[in-house]
């Protein structure tokens, strides 16, 4: 790869958008970022190693998809462009071990109008690296092995709109166990939430089933002026690395059956909260106590691990 990526600035995306007729909605949560330095900030966090297959969700008009492939041109050389890192390197001068496999990026919109134009932006402005990208235009909730291809993909890169940010994180770590690492931008209090950890005033569903399949940490704060339009409220960034879930014989659909009945009434104790899903009061007690857990907590001091033996209790030995 010798060819430099070209980054979109704030003139060039209101340019685009202009051509198309694109006028942003909240009813797809269309806030573009328009500052360069915000998406190389989100591809850094995204952490591409040679091979990889990024998934990028909501790509809208390539702002984070030439950022991410900047990366790709940096992690797969062998030269690296006087746009990118300040010099050129000759190919010898590569580091040693440096794997030449290449990577691919899968780009989802659920925009058509967005969808079509992708392709001419990454043509026009990563040319070398064009022939590595594939467009989808579909819904991310309906995405799965079969929708992106193969390999499948192993990085999650997205700016997620805020109504649907936890829905879309739960089903692709479900829909493709490929997924080891991932970065998002989400609304800031979203962001909370599913970083939170038990005994945490903002801990709830969200929080619990994505520790279910992952360990997430917050990556920084997005100012609103990053974006056009402006929205009315802050951003965050999550970073997720996926680990195995807990030990445990009930199914992952057991488990978050109860995370959501314990959360559902969640001032409630889990005798109370819990009795809809055991049957009863005192057979949610049981349980509580055969799985070894405080009748009398609420569900906001429990760890994912311990929703899983409420589960495993009810379901078996």
């Amino acid at each position: 790869m010798t060819g430099a990526v070209r980054l979109l600035g704030a003139g060039d995306i209101r340019g685009i958008a202009g051509r198309l007729g694109v006028h942003p909605t909240k009813k797809l949560g269309q806030n573009f970022v328009v500052e360069p330095g915000s998406v190389r900030q989100i591809a850094a966090l995204a952490a591409v190693r040679p091979g990889d297959v990024i998934l990028e969700v909501g790509p809208g008009l390539g702002s984070l998809t030439l950022a991410l492939l900047e990366a790709v041109v940096v992690a797969a050389g062998p030269v690296l462009t006087e746009g990118i890192c300040g010099s050129a390197l000759r190919d010898e001068a590569r580091p040693a071990g440096r794997s030449m496999i290449p990577m691919r990026l899968v780009a989802v919109e659920i925009d058509p109008v967005l969808a079509d134009e992708l392709p001419k932006t990454i043509a026009e402005r990563a040319p070398d690296v064009a022939d590595r990208v594939t467009v989808l235009t579909a819904d991310a909730l309906a995405l799965g092995e079969k929708e992106t291809g193969a390999p499948p993909p192993t990085v999650l890169a997205a700016n997620l709109p805020y109504n649907v940010a936890v829905p879309v994180v739960l089903h692709l770590l479900a829909a493709l166990p490929s997924l080891r690492h991932g970065v998002v931008m989400v609304q800031a209090e979203v962001a909370d939430r599913m970083c939170a950890g038990p005994g945490s005033r903002v801990y709830g569903v969200p929080s619990a089933k994505l520790a279910w399949y992952a360990e997430a940490k917050l990556a920084g704060t997005v100012p609103r002026s990053v974006f056009w339009p402006v929205p009315n409220v802050e951003s965050k960034l999550v970073v997720f690395t996926r680990r195995n879930p807990p030990p445990t014989t009930a199914s992952r659909e057991e488990v978050f059956a109860v995370i959501d009945a314990a959360f559902g009434q969640r001032r409630k104790t889990l005798r109370a909260a819990l009795a809809g899903w055991a049957g009863s009061p005192a057979e949610a007690e049981r349980v509580l106590r055969a799985a070894d857990v405080d009748p009398r907590a609420r569900g906001e001091v429990l760890t994912v691990a311990e929703f899983a033996r409420i589960a495993q209790r009810r379901s078996g030995p």
